[in-house]
C-alpha cells in the first residue's frame, strides 16, 4: 500500500474501536464506530469519527474526516504557550505547559492527541466526563483558545518585546 509522500507525513492514532449492535429481526447487526486522531507533530492536528460496518472502513472514514479537522497549534518550544482548560458538555481538560524534559503527562485520549500535535512537555488532567469522545472534543477546545503570542503582539500593534520584556 504505497500512497503519495504529502499522505505519509501524518502520525495517525486510533483512540477508540468501539462494536455496536443493532438488534434486527434475524438477530444483531453488528457495525463500528473509530474515533481517530491525525497529526504532522509540527502542530497540525484534527479528529475524526467514523462508522461502517467493517472495521477497516470505519478507521478509513475517521481519517478522512479528522484530515478535513485539522487546526494550527501554537508550540512554544516543546510545550504549549500558556496553561488553559478546554471544555465540551461536561468533559473538562486541565492542559499545562511543563518544563523541559518533563514528557506528556496525560491519560489515553489526551496522550494521542499531544502525540500527533507534536507537543512533548505537557502536563494534563481529565476532569469531569468520561467520555472519550467529549474529552477529545474538550482538548480540541483548550487547543483552538490558545493565544500565539506573535498573532496577540501583532493584532495590538506592539512587538513580542514590548509586551513580554
Amino acid at each position: 500500500m504505497v500512497e503519495n509522500t504529502r499522505e505519509q507525513e501524518f502520525v495517525e492514532k486510533l483512540i477508540k474501536l468501539n462494536r455496536v449492535a443493532k438488534v434486527v429481526k434475524g438477530g444483531r447487526r453488528f457495525s463500528f464506530s473509530a474515533l481517530v486522531v491525525v497529526g504532522d507533530q509540527k502542530g497540525k492536528v484534527g479528529f475524526g469519527f467514523g462508522k461502517a460496518n467493517d472495521v477497516a472502513e470505519a478507521i478509513r472514514k475517521s481519517i478522512d474526516k479528522a484530515k478535513k479537522s485539522m487546526i494550527e497549534v501554537p508550540i512554544k518550544k516543546t510545550t504549549l504557550p500558556h496553561e488553559i482548560i478546554g471544555e465540551y458538555k461536561s468533559a473538562k481538560v486541565l492542559l499545562k505547559p511543563a518544563a523541559p524534559g518533563t514528557g506528556v503527562i496525560a491519560g489515553g485520549p489526551v496522550r494521542a492527541v499531544m502525540d500527533a500535535c507534536g507537543v512533548h512537555d505537557i502536563l494534563s488532567k481529565s476532569l469531569g466526563s468520561k467520555n472519550t469522545i467529549n474529552i477529545v472534543k474538550a482538548v480540541f477546545n483548550g487547543l483552538e483558545n490558545l493565544f500565539d503570542a506573535k498573532e496577540l503582539a501583532k493584532s495590538r500593534g506592539k512587538s513580542i518585546k514590548e509586551m513580554w520584556g
